[in-house]
């Protein structure tokens, strides 16, 4: 009797120990920080697991570091107001979204210097870039303009400018034809044929507000929306249907998803967390955690060799009066605080 009730504690122990690590959460912590430093504020990341390189957008130029020492290995100049970075591994190019002069820089993955002349677009504001490998194109999500403009990745021709309609945000490809952009202004989720280069589908996202981080989850054909009022849409990509809405932090501006780990991440700046949603099913979601960042901590990059998310942030001065030049009245990011933050579980 003593020793079943003794194996029996012992049972209960164990699944007491399994529910903790469970309800513990994925445990993703900062384990690195990559004092980068410089002037100006900054845009996108992305990330190379292959070559290990991480590409950062610093207004007018793209620092190149590595990804596992924080090492600066380059710098990609003369990209006047760049907001994005599209890598083409396949083609063993890289394309950078210049926003200020409305053109993308085309750059050798290997050596990262210019190839050719810089490709003018035709919308206004290139933001968000994105490369699609089933078509060989690139697809820029002009804010200024409302539209998208599509690119031969091969030889660098403008194939076309597809109207949008609202302000595009980030954007994502499920690799087979279909490229998705989230609309900001208007709180929709729209898509487009890459391959005939015209919109296919408008979905409403309520209730998500002002989305603006799109990833997707090419096996279960679920798409994740970073939302503006503190949540998560998560969409069936065939259908537009939102299918859960697990609650992020404030702030949000990038979302991605690992297909291995069928984690979800949404880098939340004004809280300065990193919010970590799990997948149980296709349709079924909840938040495993918030693991602290900084704040600023806005945008982001994963890394889907090691699993590690990388953010980055910066410390600012006081918040000026509006001028014609900063109508918002940006505060400046204060000299050499900007840091590349890794977090690891």
């Amino acid at each position: 009797m003593f020793r079943n009730c003794m194996w029996l504690a012992i049972a209960i122990s164990s699944c007491l120990a399994i529910v903790a690590m469970a309800a513990a959460g994925p445990g993703y912590h900062v384990t690195q920080t990559y004092k980068v430093g410089g002037e100006g504020g900054w845009d996108y990341l992305a990330a190379d697991a292959s070559a290990r390189r991480l590409y950062i957008s610093r207004g007018t130029h793209v620092i190149v570091l590595d990804l596992d020492s924080g090492k600066n290995v380059g710098d990609i100049p003369d990209t006047p107001g760049v907001h994005g970075i599209a890598l083409a591994p396949d083609l063993g190019k890289g394309f950078t979204s210049n926003g200020r002069e409305n053109t993308v820089s085309v750059f050798d993955l290997s050596t990262l210097k210019p190839i050719g002349e810089k490709i003018k677009v035709g919308g206004e504001n290139p933001d968000a870039i994105l490369y699609d490998p089933a078509t060989k194109r690139v697809f820029t999500f002009n804010g200024r303009s409302h539209d998208a403009t599509a690119i031969d990745a091969v030889d660098g021709k403008v194939l076309a400018t597809i109207k949008l309609d609202g302000k595009p945000e980030f954007a994502a490809s499920d690799a087979k034809g279909t490229v998705f952009v989230n609309i900001e202004d208007k709180s929709e989720l729209t898509a487009i044929d890459a391959n005939k280069l015209q919109v296919k589908n408008t979905w409403p996202l309520a209730p998500c507000k002002e989305p603006s981080g799109l990833a997707i989850d090419r096996k279960n054909r679920r798409l994740f929306s970073g939302c503006d009022n503190k949540m998560m849409a998560i969409v069936d990509a065939d259908t537009g249907k939102v299918v859960a809405t697990p609650e992020i932090g404030e702030g949000v501006d990038a979302t991605a998803y690992d297909e291995e780990t069928g984690f979800a991440f949404a880098s939340c700046g004004e809280d300065g967390v990193l919010t970590v949603v799990k997948q149980e099913s296709a349709d079924k979601y909840s938040v495993a955690e918030n693991a602290p960042t900084q704040k600023s901590a806005r945008t982001m990059a994963l890394d889907a060799r090691t699993h590690n998310v990388y953010t980055v942030a910066a410390k600012f001065g006081p918040r000026p009066a509006p001028t014609p030049q900063n109508p918002r009245g940006y505060p400046p990011v204060l000299p050499d605080s900007f840091v590349v933050l890794v977090l690891s579980k």
